[in-house]
């Protein structure tokens, strides 16, 4: 096949893709003035949660795929290019100061590297060997979940990286922002696709897209970590006090639940080496630090169990 007739595949297939068409909502936005330009754009962003409503079933099924691996060693981990890079690689460094997770057991790769994150690599996304690469270098074992991010889902260098990642044995997942009948479900175990319709500036899939991919991977990762015992009622009660405001947050969530002064939580805290579902189950069963630790590993970190240990 000539460059040129390879040139024209790449325009037929991106032209069909959803995420390439114009919106017929936004024809005139152009001439709008700022306020109407403002009400489009708002118009067409609330679409998206409901595209993502439709898709509830499949990103529970994810999550309990994501659930397994974490509790038997294995790792979640994003591939993207872009936009749907920086939203997996977001997402994977929020983990651990919000939930304790281990740095690693989620992460997010992104087409051309770390410096992608700041400013584009050009071509990086253009060939499935790079993704290839990024798994094998990521040492992607059949423990882990890899999960692809692609708006138009045909990424080269995301369908690379699943595609190996399937390869390896690993469980495989997809978030994209195409209608589901165009994607076929044999190439992962689970496939997320709130279809969110064409962009208000047509393939700018920074906006609606990447909304859709910011709220499936919110829902990844906090309903993952709430049925990992990460969650006291609607608390975060793993967080790494890595900072001054983590810091007193910590101390407020330990006052909440269990009605000690400031003083006291702070107390508690440094006798738990600043644990807080160790300190946790400290106050509300009136033991050690070491008896705590025990009382929560019984209970698979769970704090509701460990206190009725």
């Amino acid at each position: 096949m000539t460059d040129s007739q390879e040139s024209q595949k790449l325009f037929n297939e991106i032209n069909k893709l959803s995420t390439e068409q114009r919106n017929p909502n936004s024809m005139d936005i152009d001439v709008g003035s700022t306020s109407e330009i403002l009400k489009i754009i708002n118009d067409e962003d609330k679409k998206v949660p409901l595209a993502v409503e439709a898709e509830l079933p499949y990103i529970a099924e994810a999550v309990e795929i994501i659930v397994t691996a974490l509790k038997n060693g294995g790792r979640l981990l994003y591939f993207g290019a872009g936009t749907s890079g920086r939203l997996g690689v977001v997402d994977a460094s929020e983990c651990p100061p919000t939930f304790g997770t281990p740095f690693g057991m989620i992460d997010g790769y992104i087409a051309g590297g770390q410096g992608a994150m700041f400013r584009a690599v050009e071509g990086a996304e253009d060939f499935e060997e790079y993704g290839a690469t990024d798994v094998v270098e990521a040492g992607v074992t059949s423990k882990d979940v890899v999960c692809g991010i692609a708006a138009s889902r045909r990424t080269p260098y995301v369908a690379g990286a699943v595609k190996k990642a399937k390869e390896l044995g690993a469980k495989t997942l997809f978030i994209t922002c195409n209608p589901r009948k165009n994607f076929d479900i044999k190439e992962v175990d689970v496939a997320m696709c709130p279809f969110v319709g064409p962009e208000v500036i047509m393939g700018s899939t920074r906006m609606k897209s990447g909304t859709a991919q910011k709220l499936v991977l919110n829902m990844l990762t906090t309903a993952s970590m709430v049925r990992l015992g990460k969650v006291y009622e609607n608390m975060m009660i793993d967080l790494q006090m890595t900072n001054k405001k983590l810091v007193e947050r910590a101390k407020k969530i330990v006052m909440t639940i269990t009605g000690v002064s400031y003083d006291e939580a702070a107390d508690y805290l440094e006798k738990a080496d600043g644990h807080v579902k160790t300190a946790l189950v400290m106050i509300k069963t009136k033991c050690t630090k070491a008896e705590a630790a025990e009382k929560l590993e019984k209970a698979d970190g769970f704090v509701r169990k460990a206190v009725k240990l």
